[in-house]
């Protein structure tokens, strides 16, 4: 239990440039504060205690803006930074060191039955807003842009980013690109640009061309 969190503390400080100390992020910080009683709720959950086991997520979800289903299952390292507005349903799997932003739902799309929350891989961040949603599986790796819809598995060592969420780029990112989101490429400008270069492109083709005929 200690070296959990020795190693969820060290995470905090490794991976927000806010955090000043220890003991600052262990009395100060929500998103932690909301991880930690998960722990608890879990465990109550796995032993049957179910009831109780949903008045602590609840009452952690009151205090601390964030909501974490004592079902979910996340792995080592989870950091969820800021936090309020958090959601993480009850059939959702996280891996190791996961970072999630304020206002990432990890949700179902409707009342199906079974696994119906998405698996997110190792080391995956989700950007504030972002919205991943149903029984998909996000590879290892890879960066959700903020306010992304993501609807359909991703591979590895993926960019995400827009509604829906779309694969912008594959390779492995270093730990400053994965934490810079606002390096993230934006499809739809890409797109426009290259239909005002063929909107241009044209225009000096028919300025070639006489007026009554063909060139």
């Amino acid at each position: 239990m200690f070296d959990s969190v020795r190693e969820d503390l060290r995470a905090v400080l490794e991976r927000d440039p806010a955090a000043r100390s220890g003991l600052q992020v262990a009395l100060l910080y929500s998103g932690l504060h909301a991880v930690w009683a998960y722990r608890l709720a879990h465990r109550l959950h796995r032993r049957g205690f179910t009831f109780l086991a949903r008045a602590v997520s609840q009452t952690a979800r009151f205090l601390t803006g964030v909501e974490i289903h004592p079902g979910a299952s996340l792995g080592r390292r989870c950091f969820i930074d800021h936090g309020t507005g958090v959601i993480i349903g009850e059939t959702a799997v996280l891996g190791d060191d996961v970072l999630l932003y304020q206002g990432v739902t990890l949700g179902g799309t409707g009342k199906e039955s079974g696994k119906r929350h998405p698996t997110l891989g190792d080391r995956v961040v989700v950007g504030a807003g972002a919205k991943v949603l149903g029984n998909i599986r996000i590879g290892s790796d890879t960066r959700i842009g903020a306010n992304s819809v993501v609807l359909r598995d991703v591979p590895s060592h993926s960019t995400v980013v827009g509604i829906p969420g779309r694969v912008v780029r594959r390779r492995k990112l270093d730990e400053n690109e994965v934490l810079s989101h606002q390096n993230l490429p934006d499809p739809n400008m890409r797109a426009m640009a290259r239909i005002e270069a063929r909107l241009a492109a044209l225009e000096r083709r028919l300025g070639r061309i006489p007026r009554g005929g063909r060139r």
